[in-house]
């Protein structure tokens, strides 16, 4: 079964699979050979795709070697800033890792010693639960993004009401415990926000301050990431920014509505952050070259678990994804999306390559063909629409 129930619509591209917007395409059976130079046309090619398929704006950014362009199409500009949904996961992911380096934490501990009677309730058991299964989903802990109450509140026409309602990590960690787990801790895989809203708590516990704070002064700052922001409960947008639209409903033919603010406590650690393509590939670049982490984390960082037969090419690390595209190109990164907005980030093992990019809508367009559009130069479909597909739930 799905893991997200509600394909081309804001809960399908919204947490529920944040990955899977540039994870889950099934790669072509006949491989293609990757460009001998960068060549964007394909790239711009899938972004006017895009524009076709009813996205209002969509805009990309490369950087190979010295080679650096940016595509748009509709009604986008190209250093527009957006929310980057569950791309938020590798920046809290990140911090942990630090924090386990310095020797603050293990991520073998279980969360219990952090959160003490946290996760419990329903099956749930935070003594048998650790910190590293938070960050690789395999917890066995229940997204609260799946709750169909939360659902109807937050991502169907309820939203319209309740755009502007703060969450605590408490109260969304609690939703999740009103049910039992997916599977006992170890034995399997399931895309969970819950488990990094429980990571951000770690983090807050270690510090003792927001897992936000740490990202600012850990990553943000360091790397001079000046249009990369952890809001809060800050609901305004800020500038450059084209608007968001949504559905906000399974039903083609219904209305468009305007998004783009919202109070995005309803992710927090596992989704909040708002940046542009400049400074998410600047961030994924750093990152795979060893430049954030230690050469053991980032080992840790990278090493994967699957997530499924189903899906071979395709292994979820700590916050972080590898997936192998139909030429054979294996990129790093993660996908996110958030009411209105499905974006990607994705680059080679080697730092070199990078590739991030955004659609202003979550009822359409296909990301996965952008990512095999710029990596492997090609333009046909991969068998899986990006904003649509899931990863599958055990």
């Amino acid at each position: 079964m799905s893991a997200a129930r509600t394909a081309r619509t804001v809960v399908a591209a919204t947490l529920v699979a944040g990955l899977a917007a540039t994870a889950l395409a099934t790669p072509a059976l006949a491989a293609s050979p990757a460009p001998a130079k960068p060549d964007h046309t394909a790239t711009q090619q899938a972004l006017d795709a895009a524009v076709a398929d009813g996205v209002p704006g969509a805009v990309a950014q490369a950087r190979d070697g010295r080679d650096r362009w940016t595509g748009t199409a509709g009604a986008r500009g190209g250093d527009d800033r957006y929310r980057v949904g569950s791309i938020t996961k590798t920046f809290t992911a990140t911090v942990l890792l630090q924090l386990q380096a310095e020797g603050r934490i293990d991520l073998d501990d279980p969360v219990e010693k952090w959160l003490p009677g946290v996760v419990r309730g329903n099956g749930h058991d935070g003594r048998k639960i650790t910190v590293r299964q938070l960050l690789n989903h395999t917890s066995g802990i229940y997204s609260y993004t799946e709750d169909p109450a939360f659902q109807a509140k937050v991502f169907g026409p309820g939203f319209l009401e309740h755009r502007y309602d703060t969450w605590t990590p408490k109260q969304l960690v609690a939703v999740a415990m009103a049910h039992e787990p997916d599977f006992t801790p170890g034995a399997s895989w399931n895309y969970s926000n819950t488990n990094f809203v429980l990571a951000g708590m770690v983090i807050e516990k270690v510090t003792g301050r927001s897992y936000g704070k740490a990202v600012e002064n850990r990553i943000i700052k360091p790397l001079k990431l000046r249009a990369t922001t952890v809001p809060g409960a800050r609901s305004a947008m800020p500038e450059p920014s084209s608007p968001a639209y949504s559905k906000l409903s399974q039903d083609v033919n219904a209305p468009v509505h305007d998004v783009s603010t919202l109070n995005p406590s309803i992710a927090g650690a596992a989704g909040e952050m708002i940046s542009d393509s400049r400074d998410l590939q600047t961030f994924y670049r750093a990152l795979l070259q060893g430049r954030i982490l230690p050469k053991s984390a980032l080992k840790e960082m990278t090493t994967t678990v699957q997530i499924s037969p189903e899906y071979p090419n395709v292994g979820y690390g700590l916050g972080l994804m590898k997936q192998k595209l139909s030429c054979g190109e294996e990129i790093w990164g993660h996908g996110g999306g958030i009411h209105g907005s499905s974006s990607l980030a994705q680059v080679t093992r080697d730092g070199e390559h990078s590739l991030a990019g955004n659609f202003n809508a979550d009822w359409a367009g296909d990301s996965q063909k952008v990512i095999e559009a710029e990596f492997c130069g090609t333009t046909g479909t991969t068998g899986t629409t990006g904003t649509a597909a899931a990863a599958p739930k055990k």
